[in-house]
């Protein structure tokens, strides 16, 4: 389970389709079975048997019990690659992720961030998965800070561009567990801004 909504780039084919079914149907009964009774009270056999599918099935979908909770990681990665690369020309790189965040955090199936906010709970409650979600954070900062050094016209991110791309994820993750995450988006991207512009504009020119 994940706040961001995502779209592959090209059509699936049907056995495609049918395992990214079965993948998500894991993953969601997982989820609701380890934020009823916690995640170190629900085996996998469990999770199995409320997904109508065998253990062996689970592990081939999911290599740990705690990446049940992160079905979409490799398309979270994909999704911050393309904000960054296909925004609107004169769109800047902060913008088009401050615009996405936003579309993010408050989407039409939790308007009021009542689930977004249950799950962050969770996650924060549970050790084993704070911990996995740090490391998958870890990648999605390498995956962004390469797409941002290739707009700017790098062969490989500077220090500053990987700072960047680190407080830029963590400012998604201060969104997710706030009261007021449109607030918190707009204040994080305010005091980053200001040395980011001029960082970029400086490459730029």
């Amino acid at each position: 389970m994940t706040s961001t909504t995502t779209s592959p780039a090209e059509p699936l084919g049907r056995r495609e389709r049918k395992k990214a079914a079965t993948r998500a149907a894991i993953s969601h009964a997982a989820t609701r079975l380890f934020m009823e009774r916690g995640f170190d009270n629900v085996s996998i056999r469990e999770v199995a048997d409320a997904a109508d599918v065998s253990p062996t099935t689970v592990f081939a979908h999911f290599p740990q019990k705690e990446a049940l909770v992160f079905d979409e990681d490799d398309e979270q990665r994909e999704h911050l690659v393309r904000i960054v690369r296909d925004r609107a020309p004169g769109v800047s790189i902060s913008q088009a992720l401050l615009d996405a965040y936003r579309a993010d955090v408050l989407p039409p199936e939790d308007p009021d961030g009542v689930r977004r906010r249950e799950f962050m709970a969770f996650i924060d409650a549970t050790p084993a998965l704070g911990d996995y979600a740090a490391k998958m954070w870890l990648r999605h900062e390498d995956a962004l800070a390469g797409a941002i050094a290739s707009e700017l016209g790098l062969t490989e991110p500077t220090e500053q561009i990987r700072t960047y791309a680190r407080f830029v994820l963590q400012v998604q993750l201060l969104a997710g567990a706030s009261e007021t995450p449109l607030e918190t988006l707009e204040a994080a991207f305010g005091l980053l801004d200001g040395g980011w512009q001029e960082y970029s504009s400086h490459l730029a020119g």
